[in-house]
């Protein structure tokens, strides 16, 4: 009972999360009324990065290698860094130099391309992990990233270990 409840309080906090770290906003009427028409309105993904998101899926299944950028093997910031590569985009190439790059975006309002950050050890809220959102709309978002245990995945951020353990959502381009 009590992990239903902590995990319907968690949901609850998600869905009102109106934070604006790092962004200044003027509070007049007009700036809040043009902020609450353009929030969560959804703009179908370019060619870039639908590129993108279709190079990080080639690497489907592949093994988790820590450093690793190939096929032989991939950490999660090697796949986001390889796969804007791709298309020409350099993005550094750690997790943490990673969760300072782009702009902050609400979880509410993340699209196809934008990368989740995520703390995996227990009782930390230090980012480790990253992923590349591959589908999103309002209520559902799957990303592709690469985990220890299973190497090169696509999760839905409503996995509870994931829900839980989400940090950021930041949008590069």
């Amino acid at each position: 009972m009590k992990n239903v409840i902590l995990l319907l309080i968690i949901c609850l906090s998600f869905g009102s999360c109106n934070s604006s770290k790092g962004i200044k906003t003027k509070t007049s009427k007009t700036t809040k009324a043009t902020k609450k028409r353009t929030s969560n309105t959804y703009s179908a993904p370019s060619k870039t990065i639908e590129s993108i998101i279709d190079y990080a899926q080639t690497f489907e299944g592949t093994r988790y290698k820590y450093g690793g950028t190939t096929k032989r093997g991939m950490d999660c910031s090697g796949l986001v860094v390889t796969a804007f590569q791709k298309e020409n985009i350099n993005l550094p190439r750690t997790t943490s130099a990673l969760q300072s790059t782009g702009n902050w975006i609400d979880v509410k309002d993340v699209q196809e391309g934008d990368l989740l950050f995520f703390a995996t050890k227990k009782n930390s809220r230090k980012v480790n992990h990253v992923g590349i959102v591959t589908k999103s709309r309002p209520g559902y978002v799957e990303f592709i990233h690469s985990t220890t245990s299973r190497g090169v995945i696509t999760s839905n951020l409503s996995e509870r270990y994931w829900y839980l353990a989400y940090v950021q959502a930041r949008r590069v381009i």
